[in-house]
C-alpha cells in the first residue's frame, strides 16, 4: 500500500505541478553505478534521484555546487555524471572553525571519502560554506545549486538569508537553483519548523524570492503522503535517523522518509553583471 502511495504522488506530482521530465542515459548509468554504496542505492526508492536531477534540469557539462553534501549521497551520482560532459562539480561543506563536534566528524569523513576514490572524484572541488565562509566561487559563474535537506538547518540557526542570498550571488543569470526539504503542513509556526526540522513551502519560497529567485516549478517526485509530520522527535523520528524508541521503530520504517517539497528556482536573466 505505502508503495502504491508514494507511485501516486510521483506521478500526479509529474503530471500537475511540471512536465514529465526523463533522465538521460548518463544519469541512468550513474544511478545504477554498482560502486555506489550499498546503503545509498537502498534509498534510492525514497530519494528519487534521477527524477528529483532531471527536474532541476542538471546537465553533464554543467558547473555546479552541492551546498553541504552530508556524507555524499548525491554526491556519488553528481560527481561522475558532470565528468562524462566536462562538468565540474563543487561541494560545499562545513567550514573547519564551525561546531558542533559531529559536523566536523562528518567534514572529515567525507573529505577522506572522496580522497579515497580518484577514479571518481578527483576533479570535485572541495570548499567551506557557512558562516564567515558565504562565497561559493566568483560571481555569476555557476550553471547550477542543488542542495538537499540543508534550510532548515538554515532556518533553526537564523542563518537562511545568508545562504540564499549567497547562492543567488554564485549562480550565472538564468542559472538553477534545486532545493529539497522536508515540508510542514501549512499554517505551521516557525518555532515549531525549527523544533520538527519541516518548513512550510511557503517560506523556503519566500526566503528564496527575498534573494531575488524566482519559482520556476514545484514537483511531488519526492512527496509522502503517509507522513503526518507529527512525530516525538520531529522528522529526526523517520528513517534514515529513527530517533525513536526500539518498539516503535518498525512503525516509522513503515512510514519512510519524510514527505518533502521540490522545488526549482531560477536567478532571472535580467541581474547586472559587474563591470569587467
Amino acid at each position: 500500500m505505502q508503495r502504491y502511495l508514494n507511485s501516486l504522488a510521483i506521478l500526479f506530482g509529474l503530471l500537475f505541478t511540471s512536465p514529465l521530465v526523463l533522465a538521460d542515459s548518463g544519469l541512468i548509468e550513474a544511478v545504477n553505478d554498482t560502486r555506489r554504496d550499498a546503503q545509498n542505492r537502498a534509498r534510492d526508492s525514497a530519494r528519487h534521484p534521477e527524477q528529483t536531477l532531471a527536474f532541476f534540469q542538471i546537465e553533464p557539462g554543467m558547473r555546479v555546487a552541492e551546498i553541504w553534501p552530508g556524507r555524499g549521497w548525491y554526491t556519488e551520482i553528481l560527481a561522475p555524471w558532470l565528468k562524462q560532459g566536462d562538468g565540474h562539480l563543487i561541494a560545499a561543506g562545513f567550514p573547519a572553525d564551525m561546531g558542533p563536534d559531529w559536523r566536523q566528524q562528518l567534514r572529515n569523513s567525507y573529505n577522506d571519502w572522496l580522497s579515497s576514490d580518484t577514479t571518481r572524484f578527483d576533479e570535485v572541488e572541495i570548499i567551506e560554506f557557512g558562516p564567515g565562509h558565504w562565497q561559493i566561487t566568483q560571481a555569476n559563474s555557476l550553471d547550477a545549486i542543488v542542495t538537499f535537506r540543508n534550510v532548515h538547518n538554515w532556518v533553526k540557526a537564523e542563518t537562511a538569508e545568508a545562504a540564499f542570498s549567497a547562492m543567488f550571488e554564485a549562480l550565472k543569470p538564468g542559472g538553477v537553483l534545486g532545493v529539497t526539504d522536508h515540508r510542514a503542513k501549512p499554517g505551521t509556526d516557525r518555532e515549531t519548523m525549527k523544533k520538527t526540522g519541516y518548513l512550510t513551502e511557503s517560506l523556503v519560497i519566500g526566503l528564496a524570492e527575498q534573494a531575488g529567485f524566482k519559482l520556476d516549478a514545484t514537483s511531488e517526485i519526492n512527496a509522502n503522503p503517509a507522513d503526518t509530520t507529527r512525530h516525538p522527535n520531529g522528522v529526526w523520528s523517520l528513517p534514515p535517523t529513527l530517533r525513536i524508541a526500539d518498539e516503535d521503530k518498525a512503525k516509522y520504517q513503515a512510514i519512510g522518509e519524510s514527505d518533502r517539497m521540490t522545488l526549482r528556482f531560477i536567478k532571472p536573466q535580467n541581474i547586472s553583471l559587474p563591470d569587467g
